[in-house]
């Protein structure tokens, strides 16, 4: 009977419990599952609501073009107040963005005999890639901050929640205004960090390397096509618009006190420079396929 008993305790005896490296290594797999089955699902899930974000807010500005119920106040409001928080901050980078081209092609130009290709420089890397990039971090960085941490702490005041019990759109009411100012001043902030680039090249290349302001020019002018500025005001554009959709997401959808803001507007500032630095390279891509580079 003793044997039998001692049998039966073996027999519904549980299972050992790892412990020491058995146990780490159990519970890193475990968690390793859940991330690989829970973040692909959020994320296409953020993915699918920054997309329908994006598209209500253009049909609001389409309808309200139509009907003329665009919220002009609000937006030139809005667009003043972006431009403040990133138009010195576009001139900070754009003067040594300038000053770095203009030293790293003078010291290659010098050596081989062809100061008067400096200015092509400025014009294919300035235009092309820096102004563009430039101005999307700058807008993904100081602009959706300013918009995520507007939003969400809205939203963690229920004025959200608010809004829509009184029956009023947030989107049509809070993001179609930013959305149109981000508009207005993407072009604003490509100029000037072009133009601000442009001239701190022109005058190191002139004092320092010794470059005649008409090679430079005339060289600029060869490189730098008008289809060059076009895609750079367009992928500008671009860049701001979904910045805009990704920081308005972020605030909207931000909760748990002070710390969700925080989370949200860091959030935002990441998804945005990510976004950037694709929807460049693909806008890029388009404009070397359909329209090469030509010396004019």
């Amino acid at each position: 009977m003793q044997g039998l008993s001692l049998g039966a305790s073996e027999a519904v005896a549980p299972p050992p419990v790892l412990t020491g490296a058995g146990d780490v290594v159990a519970r890193a797999g475990r968690s390793i599952v859940r991330y690989v089955k829970t973040v692909p699902a959020k994320s296409l899930a953020t993915i699918g609501r920054a997309a329908r974000l994006a598209v209500e807010v253009v049909w609001y500005a389409i309808t309200g073009v139509f009907r003329a119920r665009i919220p002009m106040v609000e937006t030139l409001e809005q667009a003043w107040f972006l431009l403040t928080v990133t138009a010195l901050p576009a001139v900070l980078i754009a003067l040594p963005f300038g000053t770095e081209i203009s030293i790293q092609v003078g010291a290659v130009v010098n050596q081989v005999g062809a100061k008067s290709l400096a200015g092509a420089a400025s014009g294919i890397g300035v235009i092309s890639q820096g102004a563009p990039i430039a101005a999307g971090l700058l807008m993904g960085g100081a602009a959706a901050s300013a918009i995520a941490a507007d939003l969400g702490a809205r939203s963690i005041r229920e004025e959200i929640d608010a809004m829509r019990v009184m029956g009023v759109d947030p989107v049509q009411r809070l993001v179609l205004p930013r959305f149109l100012a981000i508009l207005i001043i993407s072009p604003i902030l490509c100029v000037i960090i072009v133009a601000s680039a442009v001239a701190a090249g022109f005058s190191l290349a002139i004092t320092i390397n010794g470059v005649i302001p008409g090679s430079f020019w005339q060289s600029f002018g060869a490189f730098a096509t008008q289809t060059d500025f076009f895609f750079a005001i367009i992928k500008t554009m671009l860049f701001g618009m979904e910045v805009v959709i990704i920081a308005s997401l972020r605030g909207l959808e931000a909760k748990g006190g002070p710390r969700g803001v925080a989370d949200g507007v860091n959030a935002s500032v990441v998804l945005g420079f990510v976004a950037v630095f694709i929807t460049n390279l693909m806008t890029t891509q388009i404009q070397s396929m359909f329209f090469p580079s030509q010396v004019g």
